[in-house]
């Protein structure tokens, strides 16, 4: 059975994915921050069908843990998909750059770009070895300037570069930039803290689009959650 590796997966866009590959019967490797969160997210992943699911609690930006990570898809035997989907907002509400704590922006870094390229680098040869994919969640706000969101957008922006420079390093591979678009998630809400986001549609409805770059031909590069819905819905 194919064997995905996916951060960031007891909610969410990560969560939401997980479900739909173990409704597939694929192996799952799956971690999150909070370990009572990520149990239950296991649980239903084993309950939807997942042929193994390997849970691994603690934050992508810990080396020790993304040790454990990288262990367990050594113990797998091969690993066909990495999705690197965890992220760090930073501060809630969002602060001008002229008012960012370094300190801060430094862990969103660690997260939210430092942390994808690590587990890429330890994960390579498995990747390599089954003619793998790597998919970078990444977000409008890497393109476009928000006020506010200056510390998450530029860690994005400045994955997007690094995804687009391994594409074209690692041509065996297909290699991706997803941006999913608004979603009603936790993180959305706290970007917006005290509104209504209820409006905005639900990890689950971009799932389609992210299977796109799971199962098609689509080449390496940044690739937009509508775009990709827009064009199934066309063929």
């Amino acid at each position: 059975m194919p064997v995905a590796l996916i951060t960031g997966a007891s909610r969410g866009l990560g969560q939401a994915l997980s479900l739909a590959l173990a409704r597939r019967g694929w192996s799952l490797i799956v971690d999150a921050r909070t370990g009572a969160d990520l149990d239950l997210a296991a649980e239903e992943l084993r309950d939807a069908g997942a042929h193994h699911v390997v849970a691994v609690t603690g934050s992508v930006a810990d080396a020790e843990h993304r040790a454990r990570l990288t262990q367990a898809a050594h113990d797998a035997g091969r690993l066909d998909l990495l999705v690197n989907n965890a992220s760090l907002l930073g501060p809630s509400p969002q602060p001008s750059l002229a008012d960012y704590p370094l300190e801060v922006l430094d862990q969103v870094y660690r997260v939210n770009l430092f942390a994808p390229l690590a587990l890429v680098q330890t994960l390579l040869a498995q990747l390599r070895a089954s003619s793998g994919r790597v998919i970078n969640v990444t977000s409008d706000a890497a393109v476009e300037p928000y006020d506010g969101w200056g510390g998450y957008g530029s860690s994005k922006a400045a994955l997007d570069q690094l995804t687009a420079i391994l594409g074209a390093e690692e041509p065996d591979l297909r290699v991706y930039a997803f941006d999913p678009g608004d979603m009603r998630t936790a993180m959305h809400q706290e970007a917006f803290p005290g509104e209504d986001i209820s409006d905005r549609p639900p990890p689950d409805t971009v799932v389609p689009a992210l299977l796109r770059l799971v199962d098609g031909d689509v080449p390496s590069g940044r690739h937009r959650g509508a775009t990709l819905k827009a064009h199934e819905e066309v063929t």
